[in-house]
């Protein structure tokens, strides 16, 4: 009883230390859990049980999530000032190809169906093609950003992204917005003329595809964004601008449009391989 109640006393302390380090709500909650969930497995924190413990964190996870858990486990420790018991890293196995990135193919023709059915829908997957911004950095364009040509964007941690709109969308948006009378405010409005949601562009991409008869798996926000990095590389092939283009912290994160998307790949082998 008296260890419990002092594990509790500790784990409360814990949660304040991590609340006092400015981490996010989901952090500080996500963190606390993985300490809990050792505690209803083991009854102290030593080095057979941490290692125990990694051990089922591989059998029932998948890799990014066990990371996750040993993170929090390995603050804990900190926290305790028991660092020497730190726990190490799986390795992840990055893939050797794109997935689930759409087309250039499958993006033009939707530009196209969009152009005649929908132009704001339209406008919506050009700007996320055509600029690289994440959903939720779409959602926060303005009229007046348009007019300017750039959108610049603060981060949690106050970092300073510039999100760039090219001459020619920017010529489409403003012909675009005069026709809608629209001369200021956020330009991707729902159907109550309220800002959209990130979710409600998601929800309606999936609609689209099945009705367009496009794959849905390839028709989400993120994947217009990695069509524009894609595109960018094929025309320019200056990988640290794109990383700032992008808004990554590491020029490691970009690396990865310079492979081939899985389609792109049996494309090649068919292609090549006739032995």
């Amino acid at each position: 009883y008296i260890i419990l109640h002092w594990r509790c006393l500790y784990m409360q302390e814990f949660k304040n230390y991590l609340e006092k380090t400015n981490f996010s709500k989901n952090t500080v909650d996500s963190y606390y859990f993985a300490v809990t969930q050792f505690y209803q497995q083991y009854d102290s924190m030593n080095k057979q049980n941490l290692k125990n413990y990694k051990i089922w964190l591989v059998e029932n996870y998948k890799p990014k999530t066990v990371n996750l858990r040993i993170r929090a486990i390995n603050c804990y420790l900190d926290f305790l000032k028991k660092g020497s018991l730190k726990l190490t890293f799986v390795k992840i196995q990055q893939k050797t190809y794109l997935e689930n990135v759409i087309s250039e193919a499958d993006y033009t023709y939707l530009k196209n169906q969009f152009q005649k059915d929908d132009v704001d829908w339209y406008m919506i997957v050009r700007f996320l093609a055509a600029t690289g911004a994440r959903v939720s950095e779409l959602i926060q364009f303005k009229v007046e950003h348009v007019k300017l040509g750039y959108i610049d964007i603060y981060s949690k941690g106050g970092k300073l992204r510039r999100i760039y709109i090219p001459k020619q969308l920017k010529n489409e948006a403003l012909s675009w917005l005069s026709e809608r009378n629209q001369d200021s405010g956020f330009i991707f409005l729902n159907k109550y003329g309220e800002r959209i949601t990130t979710r409600g562009i998601s929800g309606q991409l999936k609609k689209f595809a099945i009705k367009y008869d496009i794959n849905p798996a390839v028709v989400y926000p993120h994947s217009f964004r990695h069509r524009f990095a894609k595109n960018f590389l094929s025309k320019c092939n200056d990988i640290a601008f794109l990383a700032d283009l992008m808004g990554h912290e590491s020029i490691e994160t970009t690396r990865i449009y310079l492979r081939k998307t899985s389609t792109e790949q049996q494309e090649l082998v068919d292609m090549i391989i006739d032995w």
